[in-house]
């Protein structure tokens, strides 16, 4: 409902004129016809505020739930890999004592008869086969002719002098040594050169 008052105008040559104003929204225009600033409700802005407060805690939450889910699923595959690798591994080494005995048959085939030379061929032919197989699952033999001795690589089992040869250097390999995947399953078996 609207406000009807009648107010009294003067100008300064002392004329004056009543008029009926709407003063509904007085509050809001001055003298001048012009809108006064409103001071916010106060209510309102710790509302807004509030609203505004909790939407940024939210969306930071959200973040963060990304960014351990991300962490979590990086992990997973990373732990998914470090088990395979160590299954692999194990297999690996499990069938490490085949090529032994494959390397042991054809030494043993020794002999000059063409019926121990076809079965040392037979023999030579199913380790280098199996040392093909396991290689595509990562399987490497570690080399130790002509290489110093490393204890990362190999296992020292006794010494021998060789003045032909430099002190640390590999003599003899008594058992082969593996690595599968960059990771030594097995160190060689060595003999080194102490010429002092």
């Amino acid at each position: 409902m609207t406000e009807d008052k009648k107010i009294k105008l003067e100008n300064e040559d002392g004329d004056s004129a009543d008029i009926n104003a709407d003063l509904s929204n007085a509050d809001n225009i001055n003298l001048d016809g012009e809108k006064k600033d409103v001071a916010p409700d106060l209510g309102l802005v710790t509302e807004n505020e509030k609203l505004k407060a909790d939407l940024a805690a939210k969306n930071d939450r959200l973040l963060r739930l990304q960014a351990d889910f991300d962490n979590f699923r990086k992990r997973t595959a990373k732990e998914k890999l470090e088990l395979a690798s160590t299954v692999e591994q194990a297999f690996l080494k499990d069938l490490l004592p085949l090529l032994d005995n494959l390397s042991r048959a054809a030494e043993a085939a020794e002999g000059d008869s063409a019926e121990s030379e076809k079965f040392r061929q037979g023999i030579k032919m199913i380790r280098l086969e199996t040392i093909a197989a396991m290689g595509k699952h990562g399987l490497e033999p570690i080399e130790t002719e002509g290489k110093m001795f490393d204890p990362n690589f190999h296992q020292a089992v006794g010494t021998v002098k060789d003045e032909s040869k430099e002190d640390g250097m590999i003599a003899a390999e008594f058992q082969s040594g593996y690595m599968a995947r960059g990771r030594v399953i097995r160190p060689s078996m060595v003999q080194v050169v102490n010429n002092a």
